[in-house]
């Protein structure tokens, strides 16, 4: 089809996720036609340099041919089996058995979804059939972090605390309640121990408030993505762990993001031995390469429900493609590039260039915070250093800076409040980083270059980053 068939297409039937329908249609579709390694190509041949790994996802990298022969193997062999009526695959099977055997130990059995949102939607509704079958059927509030993201399904896009999953949708629910985010960059907590503190107290005021009785489970992100990728200090994870077993509330890790070696290891709560009761993971589960998510859960809570009320009696939840033998097959083979293809280690490796890349943007005059953990990281940018006061939204600053990027060759995240989020392949290698920062830095030039940005910093020189260093 012509491009501009496609673009045409795309404006009267394709419906996207998460824009404005009428600044799409007036925007024009782009369209991504391959992809290689750590690039994209678009259908007009232009290259760019993926910064974000698709989406949070792709953290193999493109194009492994191992991947591809692994699901095209199991495609001509089973392409589907039910997990209905008992039945099973061998891929599913060995899949659960090995994210067990690579997850906190608390966590022992595995339910597998499409995707991060219908993960969090399914740990809801097995945390609420455990409290009911445990004769427990008060308990029923959970507590996430403002700015955090828990996926757009009808519930569990009331714990996401963005206004964009709520207007409109008639959420949050009644029994979805926020705390503040970790955010140190717009806090003055006197040092990260102070932080922690204060997010243990506002978890304990608001069990307090609701009553303990009533309160079911802690959802948060171990670093929040899509809030603008906020960076809590090491310790606040395990700190809030401990709070819940103490107000007795099941801890629930949604991993969607930091899962699958973006922090690190495999998974951030390995990072502080942080054993959950219910991890939500997806996105690097099978690198994108085909959807699939998983709730992996603990033993107590598996029992819980096993045994409640009659153990005769099904359990009444279940998707048509949950433990799908294609996705559990890629699934299985991006496991063993992550340990033994060394892609893991070598994120390892190369998160101390990312981390300096990052920081080194300070020095530019549109950069007013760095922060990253492993291969995720955001730069957040203001119009006054000093008082960290933002850019007014009416210069639309996202907008510019993810098009003067793509003019650059260049892909990353560019939120609505001035973040610019990053998540590159755990296969970066020094060269793709040394490529990442000269074309970022272009890119921050490029628009503190239009005068309108450059007007609105205060004690504007004009100078670029590279003047300012």
């Amino acid at each position: 089809m012509p491009i501009q068939s496609l673009v045409e297409s795309d404006r009267k039937h394709l419906i996207h996720p998460v824009v404005s329908y009428r600044a799409h249609e007036a925007r024009g579709v782009t369209v991504l036609d391959s992809a290689d390694g750590v690039f994209l190509r678009d259908i007009d041949g232009k290259q760019l340099l993926d910064a974000f790994s698709g989406l949070w996802c792709v953290n193999t990298g493109y194009g492994h041919a191992s991947i591809v022969e692994a699901a095209a193997k199991q495609m001509t062999k089973l392409p589907y089996a039910t997990g209905y009526f008992h039945f099973g695959s061998e891929p599913a099977i060995e899949l659960a058995a090995k994210l067990v055997e690579l997850a906190p130990a608390s966590l022992q059995h595995v339910y597998f979804t499409l995707g991060g949102s219908d993960a969090v939607d399914s740990a809801l509704r097995f945390i609420t059939h455990y409290y009911n079958a445990t004769g427990r059927p008060s308990k029923k509030h959970c507590i996430a972090l403002q700015r955090g993201y828990h996926g757009s399904s009808s519930i569990g896009a009331g714990l996401t605390a963005l206004p964009a999953f709520h207007r409109n949708f008639d959420l949050p629910l009644p029994t979805q309640h926020h705390i503040p985010s970790p955010y140190a960059y717009r806090n003055d907590y006197a040092d990260d121990a102070a932080l922690i503190a204060a997010s243990v107290q506002a978890l304990e005021a608001k069990v307090a408030e609701l009553g303990a009785d009533h309160v079911a489970a802690f959802f948060c992100e171990p670093i929040q993505g899509s809030g603008g990728v906020i960076v809590p200090p090491v310790g606040w994870l395990k700190a809030m762990r401990e709070a819940c077993r103490k107000l007795d509330i099941l801890f629930v890790a949604d991993e969607v993001i930091t899962g699958f070696g973006r922090t690190g290891p495999l998974f951030a709560c390995e990072g502080e031995g942080v054993e959950p009761d219910l991890m939500t993971v997806a996105k690097g589960l099978t690198a994108g390469y085909a959807p699939m998510g998983a709730v992996l859960m603990s033993d107590a809570v598996y029992q819980g429900i096993a045994d409640g009320g009659d153990a005769s009696a099904v359990i009444g939840h279940g998707h048509t493609y949950s433990a799908h033998p294609v996705s559990a097959a890629i699934g299985l083979e991006v496991m063993r590039l992550y340990h033994e293809g060394g892609l893991l280690a070598n994120g390892q490796a190369q998160a101390p260039r990312f981390a300096q890349g990052l920081d080194a943007l300070l020095a530019h005059p549109l950069v007013g915070d760095s922060r990253h953990r492993g291969l995720l990281g955001a730069l957040e940018l203001v119009a006054d250093k000093d008082s960290k006061r933002g850019f007014d939204a009416s210069l639309k600053l996202p907008d510019r800076i993810a098009a003067a990027a793509y003019g650059n060759g260049l892909v990353f995240r560019a939120f609505g409040d001035n973040i610019l989020g990053f998540a590159p392949a755990l296969c970066y290698t020094e060269a793709d980083f040394d490529m990442l920062f000269e074309r970022l830095t272009k890119t921050l030039d490029d628009v503190l270059a239009q005068s309108d940005v450059r007007a609105a910093l205060t004690g504007a020189s004009g100078c670029s980053s590279r003047a300012a260093a």
